[in-house]
């Protein structure tokens, strides 16, 4: 029986082992194992994926009791989910791939609450309006220290445990700073006050009964265990009714006439505040492994980390915790908390502080901006850099719409009839692009995808080639999903994931208006498989350096501008909206040409070959420059191949 016949189900696939062959399952693994006996959930047939032949069956008692998995080997996989990072979750037919662990995980739940809508302690991991870590890793600085910072440096840590065990992750420092800041929620005030009573009818009772007045002292001296009594017993009180107290709402006249500024501040009782989320599910597992290795090899370490500490002890009071940390043999334990944190540290040596330095340093990469572009574009033009603009290959070329089956027409959207004809406009000059690179059995990404406007469109107009539609957005790959289920596409795929999670090989990437420095990961992931991109840039103003990314990109820009004149020209590079005056639309697109010019410079130092077109006509969006690249070697190449038979450009 092949993989293909038993895919009767949702299949999850996880990495089986680390690479060290004495440790345990790698943290990503171990974390979806958690989550699914925390849910309960039962929706998936389990696939472990060795990379390495002969995986013996019996590490399965590495794994949960209740789950049964079987062994998959790295060649064996569906070819959707061969192209992307693990832990990837396949469809029942096969046809779309969520990947990457935020997304992974958020599936997990969403299943769980399909087969048992009554499972509120699952709904509620997805946090307040059910956004918790759905913000994208490239995007989102919380995403990424829970996603994929923390268990990169604790794996790195549990590699090498002896020589690292003395130096506390940069990352794990900075959850330890973000559990000390005070919690902001939406119904603050309220909380606040009930806090405060509640503070002060402790006070009254411990005074009456004659305990004294050490357990609730003010200050720095006050234990971890005892200050964040209330926002536990409230945080536990939502998780389940009935099983803590409810405080009293109705609140005296005095409590209400406290200034905010004298109400006492909510503290983390949970990672991202006071409620108990999918983003301590992801934490757990990898704190757990970390403190393991502490107290084998460097307890004193523990000193460092009190709100982490007590940060782990709440999580375990928490109910279906315990069950399901049992269940994947966590040996969970109620830490000894520190009674006061380590003194004498000097700034040069505390590593708290270089995090600090270096997240500040982070924070102010955004230069303030004084003036307009035109001493930056004068710099560069006096060192002979000026946009260029490639002539368009198919100024008039227009698909036929009439004819086209609804489901492909953007039209059929719920956009205006102005801004469809827009949308097909800009249509028409990508397809036009891709006709000139496409050959038969090319796979093409659509990258930031949406619901498919482009995606579905060149899956219908070249049936011979594949199409893979890649999108972070459930909802709209879902809608792009049911649209070319219509039409009865057999050669297209979708792919929910980050743009890191994808890994595959291509022939042609397209992007219409990938966001910032969206334009310059689509580019990446283009040059990295030798694939040919059409690529329509927009939110200039967004672009900023990233992990990934630096600007200016190309040498030749980098001599002459420096980053903050370089974000200047990206700020006014966005200015091109219809109701401006021309005089400044015009310099926007100018700032616009210059940009872009510096991103393909910089993709010519890979050995392509790249053009700037603007859109035709102009006016079909105020973002109208595509990148259209491709490699020189392959371009050569390709010269008098037969292009596929679809319309010519006229």
């Amino acid at each position: 029986m092949t993989h293909a016949e038993i895919n009767q189900q949702p299949c999850l696939y996880l990495e089986a082992f680390s690479h060290n062959e004495e440790s345990c399952l790698p943290l990503h693994t171990s974390i979806t194992l958690f989550l699914l006996s925390y849910c309960e959930c039962k929706s998936f047939k389990l696939f472990l994926v060795s990379s390495k032949p002969g995986c013996s069956e019996s590490r399965k008692d590495n794994l949960p009791v209740s789950l049964d998995a079987s062994y998959i080997q790295q060649q064996d996989l569906p070819q959707l989910v061969r192209g992307c990072r693990l832990p990837a979750a396949l469809d029942e037919r096969g046809r779309l791939c969520r990947a990457g662990l935020a997304v992974v995980l958020r599936h997990i739940i969403n299943k769980t609450l399909e087969a048992d809508p009554s499972r509120n302690d699952v709904l509620a991991l997805l946090g307040f309006k059910k956004t918790c870590l759905k913000a994208c890793a490239e995007v989102s600085k919380w995403t990424r220290l829970c996603e994929i910072s923390i268990p990169s440096d604790i794996e790195e840590h549990l590699k090498n445990p002896a020589s690292l065990c003395q130096q506390v992750p940069p990352s794990v420092l900075a959850l330890e700073r973000r559990l000390a800041e005070p919690v902001q929620v939406h119904n603050n005030d309220k909380l606040r006050r009930q806090k405060l009573q509640e503070q002060r009818r402790n006070e009254k009772n411990a005074s009456r009964g004659g305990k004294g007045n050490r357990d609730h002292e003010s200050g720095s001296g006050q234990s971890p265990e005892v200050c964040n009594v209330p926002d536990l017993r409230t945080a536990l009180a939502k998780l389940t009714v009935g099983a803590v107290p409810t405080l009293t709402t109705r609140k005296s006249s005095e409590i209400r006439k406290v200034k905010t500024t004298d109400l006492p501040s909510l503290e983390h009782v949970f990672a991202e505040g006071l409620y108990f989320t999918l983003t301590d599910v992801v934490l757990l597992p990898c704190i757990y492994q970390y403190l393991c290795s502490l107290r084998a090899r460097a307890e004193g370490a523990l000193q460092q980390l009190p709100n982490l500490l007590r940060w782990y002890s709440n999580v375990q009071e928490v109910p279906g915790v315990l069950r399901a940390a049992e269940a994947c043999r966590f040996a969970l334990s109620v830490p000894q908390l520190p009674t006061s944190s380590p003194s004498g540290a000097s700034e040069k040596h505390n590593p708290e502080s270089q995090v600090e330095q270096e997240e500040d340093q982070e924070m102010t990469t955004q230069p303030v901006f004084i003036g307009g572009p035109r001493p930056t574009m004068t710099k560069l033009k006096e060192n002979g850099i000026e946009a260029v603009f490639a002539p368009h290959p198919c100024p008039a070329f227009t698909l036929p719409w009439d004819e086209l089956s609804g489901a492909v027409n953007p039209t059929e959207g719920e956009m205006s009839d102005v801004r469809a004809v827009r949308k097909r406009q800009q249509l028409n000059n990508l397809v036009a692009m891709v006709m000139e690179l496409a050959r038969p059995g090319h796979i093409i990404v659509d990258f930031c995808s949406g619901t498919g406007h482009v995606g579905i469109l060149l899956a219908h107009t070249f049936p011979h080639c594949q199409v893979i539609l890649i999108e972070n957005k459930e909802e709209s790959l879902i809608r792009a999903q049911n649209r070319s289920s219509e039409l009865g596409l057999k050669n297209i795929n979708f792919i929910q994931a980050n743009l890191d999670y994808f890994t595959g090989s291509f022939h042609i990437g397209v992007a219409l208006h990938a966001c910032g420095v969206a334009t310059d990961m689509v580019m990446e992931h283009c040059i990295q498989s030798g694939a040919a991109f059409i690529i329509s840039p927009c939110c200039y103003g967004f672009i900023q350096n990233a992990i990934k990314f630096s600007f200016p990109k190309s040498n030749k820009f980098q001599e002459t501008l420096t980053y903050k004149e370089h974000m200047i020209l990206c700020r006014f590079a966005d200015q091109t909206a219809v109701q401006l005056p021309f005089e400044r639309r015009l310099i926007g697109k100018h700032c616009m040409g210059l940009v872009d010019l510096d991103r393909s410079w910089g993709a010519e130092t890979h050995g392509y070959s790249v053009q700037v077109i603007t859109m035709e006509p102009e006016s079909c969006s105020p973002k109208n420059n595509m990148l259209v690249g491709r490699l020189l070697q392959k371009a050569e190449q390709e010269v008098g191949a037969i292009h596929l038979e679809t319309p010519e450009c006229s």
